[in-house]
């Protein structure tokens, strides 16, 4: 088990894997995690808009701007 001390360590070790990325106007992006910087600002790859439970559209690969984002969590 790999131990996370940071924060940042937390998100490396989701690089690669599917995340739901939730923002502050209540929309959820739903990827896999490819990149990310020190104010958060993330590249998800295969990424689909999620409101209400439901799929909306599917985006891509999609820059988010960090400070629009409340949350990422593993799907």
């Amino acid at each position: 088990m790999v131990e996370t001390e940071r924060p940042l360590d937390a998100l490396n070790q989701a690089r690669g894997k599917r995340v739901i990325v939730e923002l502050k106007n209540k929309l959820q992006l739903i990827g896999n995690l490819k990149a990310f910087d020190i104010h958060i600002n993330t590249v998800l790859a295969e990424a689909e808009e999620w409101e209400n439970g439901e799929m909306k559209r599917k985006l891509g690969t999609t820059f988010v701007r960090g400070d629009t984002i409340v949350l990422i969590s593993p799907a």
